[in-house]
Parts: structure tokens; sequence; C-alpha cells
């Protein structure tokens, strides 16, 4: 089995997490500050650097205001 960080599933869950933030006009800053952490932690998440465990990914959700729900929901497909 690979690593979930390097699945294609993964790959479409960091795409959709990056087009969240640019459509709501958010900055890696931005995001970062709302759920304390550094800027460059944002970076690696949507480039595949850092993998995001559930609870992150829920704060990350949270700090671009979608509903992490939506984002599991391309899991599902």
């Amino acid at each position: 089995m690979e690593k979930t960080i390097h699945s294609r599933d993964y790959d479409r869950l960091r795409q959709w997490l990056r087009e969240q933030r640019t459509e709501k006009e958010l900055t890696m800053r931005e995001v970062a500050a709302k759920i304390g952490v550094i800027h460059s932690w944002v970076g690696k998440v949507e480039q595949g650097e850092r993998r995001l465990d559930v609870v992150e990914f829920v704060r990350y959700c949270d700090a671009l205001g979608v509903d992490p729900h939506e984002g599991l929901n391309l899991l599902m497909k």
C-alpha cells in the first residue's frame, strides 16, 4: 500500500484546499494565522510535503470557512 501522502486521493484533497483558499482570496499567511501555525506549514501542506491529520484538516477547513464534509466527499467518489 502506498503512503497516503502520495496517493491520488490526497492530491485531490490538497488541490481542493488550495482552490478553496484562492477562491476566498486568502493568503497562506492569513490561513496560517487563523490556524495558529507559521505560513510555511500551509505551503508544505498544499505542496504535499506535509500530511494533515483529521483534526488539522477540520481546523484548516474552519480557517477557510468551508465544510470539511465537502472535501471528504471528494474522497468518497
